[in-house]
């Protein structure tokens, strides 16, 4: 008897071992994207003649987080519109909240405004360079003089939870 007892607890023992507790659930996850608009927010600089424009572009973007404390809750698409003006130097200097319907920006958690803007700030573009060309009487043109300017543009951001799954992507920007 005193032989079994032993046994029958490493039998014990090793069948509690065996019993496998169940899959945890995956946390939830979302996703970013973004879309640059032409909604009537961005005001054009009027070019004179024999003025030219160049620049303005982004190089360098960040893409928003998917603010973890909505994950749990897995909210419906959210959308951010927003207004980022650019400095003479190509450096975001403000993003601004572009929502003017007050129940869809009451209804969205300030979190989502919140990684747009901590996103965005972190942008960098090629400064709006607007130089002024002018001919000789040759017909030769030179530049006359050039300066940079701070400019707008306008973007929305769509942010989604997919039931327990996410990745966090960007879509080149379409006018």
């Amino acid at each position: 008897m005193r032989l079994l007892a032993p046994g029958m607890v490493v039998l014990g023992v090793a069948a509690c071992a065996t019993v496998a507790a169940p899959p945890a659930r995956a946390p939830n996850e979302g996703s970013a994207s973004y879309r640059m608009l032409d909604d009537g927010y961005v005001a054009h600089y009027q070019l004179a003649m024999g003025d030219t424009a160049t620049g303005a572009t982004p190089f360098r973007r960040v893409t928003p987080v998917y603010p973890p404390e909505q994950l749990a809750a897995c909210p419906p698409v959210q959308e951010v519109r927003v207004q980022v003006i650019v400095d003479e130097e190509g450096k975001v200097s403000d993003v601004r909240d572009l929502s003017t319907d007050e129940v869809s920006a009451a209804s969205r958690s300030p979190s989502f405004y919140a990684a747009v803007r901590a996103a965005v700030l972190q942008w960098e573009f090629n400064p709006l360079r607007i130089n002024h060309w002018a001919a000789d009487a040759d017909g030769n043109t030179h530049a006359v003089d050039s300066k940079t300017k701070p400019f707008s543009l306008s973007y929305a951001f769509r942010f989604e939870c997919h039931a327990g799954k996410a990745t966090v992507m960007s879509v080149p920007a379409q006018g």
